[in-house]
């Protein structure tokens, strides 16, 4: 088979989803980020350990748009970020002043280790992405980065969506704990 064959697909275009998934999703979305940004803004938790990140917001895609997805299940979610977090952290700490190097083995480290898990989570490559190239503000937290915001960002995540994508009778969540 050529290249070019593989290249075109084999496969359709997923279906369209009802108006009332639409909706749920968008909830969850609102719900999850909304609490996040709360907390992030320091109205429900004061300090300044606590930030919104990009990766988050992938997840809440999985969590609240594909809730049946492997890859949106709880196991795949904090453990992908926690695992990248800490694969990005030390990354960074290793290969200061190399940020294309310390970004290559954070997200492809990331990427084998949450293979090895069995918690991949495609955000993850972003989380320890962001332990690299995420600024000062990022950088100043050093393990910490771990626990909040991502540990903490993402299990909310994961528990609004418990709580969001059971209320309605056709959506269930989470299909799989361990």
């Amino acid at each position: 088979m050529r290249v070019w064959d593989k290249i075109k697909g084999s496969g359709k275009s997923p279906p369209r989803v009802t108006t009332r998934e639409v909706i749920w999703s968008w909830i969850g979305g609102f719900l999850g980020i909304g609490l996040l940004g709360l907390l992030w803004e320091g109205q429900l938790v004061r300090g300044e350990g606590f930030m919104l990140v990009g990766s988050l917001g992938a997840s809440a895609v999985l969590l609240y748009g594909a809730p049946r997805s492997p890859l949106a299940q709880p196991r795949n979610v904090i453990g992908g970020h926690v695992i990248s977090a800490l694969v990005g952290v030390t990354s960074y700490k290793l290969f200061q002043g190399q940020a294309w190097l310390a970004s290559a083995v954070a997200v492809s480290t990331s990427i084998a280790l949450m293979h090895l898990s069995r918690t991949l989570h495609p955000p993850g490559g972003a989380t320890a992405l962001i332990a690299v190239v995420g600024g000062e503000k990022i950088h100043s937290l050093g393990f910490l980065y771990v626990l909040a915001p991502v540990g903490v960002g993402a299990t909310v995540l994961v528990l609004v969506a418990i709580i969001v994508n059971n209320i309605p009778k056709d959506r269930r969540y989470p299909e799989f704990w361990l």
